[in-house]
């Protein structure tokens, strides 16, 4: 136990409460098909610091877009996939060159408040007719890119995209699952470029790679057995909790 805590630098209670929130982040990745990585930098930033919680979101992000693509494989909209990874290929350099030129906070609210609104708005009935088209795939994919680069909030312009063109839950889930792991992968590449991975954050990666797969398969089981009305309002919930956590975050 002495040679785990030191090898991960956490304290006995700060590893356990680490490994419920990766078990809790895994769980509504298992489900939703997103919210990990907001949910494990959320928490984890409270014993951990921003720039060591960050390269450990993004490596579980890949792990459980991996363990997940069994579950999904055959319900990802190829179509909407590819014009998303040319959207966030573009958007994600943008956002990074933003983020050098203007504060994060600013545009975290932005992002935020704009899925807030709409997560509202969906989840108490309106419609807004959005018909899925090429030109409006690669603009999502534009803006999510644009999000991850310069605040870490790529998956949600994506998410409340999907859940306003009505798709299926199968496919928002499987679709965003292995659009997760492109752009994570893109992502992982820019820190280990920046030298961002040492053995510690390694480390705390794997330690968290059970708690989150187990969190995975339960979410996957629930997900299984519950119907498309309850997937719809869990993911819109889920939407609001992340786009509050986004706006606190910005303003603390």
């Amino acid at each position: 136990m002495a040679f785990l805590l030191e090898q991960v630098q956490l304290d006995a209670l700060d590893l356990l409460y680490v490994l419920f929130c990766g078990s809790v982040a895994g769980l509504c990745r298992g489900f939703a098909g997103f919210g990990l990585s907001a949910l494990v930098v959320t928490s984890l930033t409270l014993v951990l610091l921003p720039v060591e919680v960050v390269p450990i979101a993004l490596l579980l992000e890949m792990v459980s877009s991996l363990v997940m693509a069994r579950m999904t494989w055959t319900a990802i909209h190829w179509g909407l996939l590819r014009w998303l990874c040319v959207g966030a290929a573009i958007g994600v350099p943008a956002g990074v060159f933003l983020l050098k030129i203007i504060p994060a906070d600013p545009l975290r609210i932005a992002i935020s408040l704009g899925v807030l609104i709409a997560s509202i708005l969906l989840f108490l009935g309106a419609r807004f007719r959005v018909k899925e088209s090429s030109a409006k795939n690669l603009s999502v994919g534009l803006i999510s890119g644009v999000a991850n680069g310069a605040a870490s909030l790529g998956g949600l312009p994506v998410a409340i995209y999907m859940m306003a063109a009505a798709l299926p839950a199968e496919v928002v889930r499987a679709t965003m699952n292995l659009y997760f792991l492109i752009l994570d992968a893109y992502g992982t590449g820019a820190l280990v470029f920046a030298g961002l991975l040492d053995q510690v954050t390694i480390a705390r990666a794997l330690l968290l790679v059970v708690p989150v797969t187990l969190g995975i398969y339960l979410g996957n089981y629930i997900f299984q057995r519950s119907s498309a009305t309850h997937y719809r309002y869990v993911v819109l919930v889920l939407l609001m909790a992340l786009s509050v956590s986004g706006l606190v975050k910005s303003f603390i």
